[in-house]
């Protein structure tokens, strides 16, 4: 499954340069995570979750614990660096760009769109692994 925002301005996605170029707002990070649960998107890890969800008890809630874990951290860094990319953008200016002139976005547009990008991986890990960490897993199959 990928991910399809409903988050759009002039037909582009948070996800997408565009978006902020054309003068999209700044999602927060509870706005993140809300489109992301609603998309029931996954992440790229989905496989690997997967996985580990089908481990048989202790391993499983172990595995699914260290997975989580490293979401944790990486979500955390991200939101770090998502927060600069947002206080960099809004020190950019917001200066509508004159269309048929323009062929490329700024690097800052695709910074923020690679790191917006990456919390919707990071909230989407999150989301399935406590879903499944909130379910009994089997103590003696997969």
């Amino acid at each position: 499954m990928t991910y399809q925002s409903t988050l759009t301005y002039q037909d582009y996605s948070a996800g997408h340069p565009w978006y902020y170029f054309l003068g999209g707002k700044v999602l927060t990070p509870k706005q993140i995570l809300e489109a992301t649960r609603q998309s029931g998107y996954q992440g790229y890890r989905r496989d690997e979750i997967t996985q580990a969800a089908d481990l048989c008890e202790p391993q499983r809630s172990a595995k699914l614990r260290a997975i989580r874990d490293e979401a944790i951290q990486g979500l955390e860094s991200d939101l770090t660096r998502y927060r600069q990319l947002a206080l960099a953008l809004h020190r950019h200016g917001r200066t509508r760009p004159i269309l048929h002139r323009v062929t490329a976005c700024d690097d800052i547009h695709t910074n923020i769109s690679l790191k917006y990008n990456h919390l919707v991986n990071g909230f989407a890990h999150l989301l399935a692994i406590d879903d499944l960490l909130s379910q009994q897993g089997d103590l003696f199959g997969g």
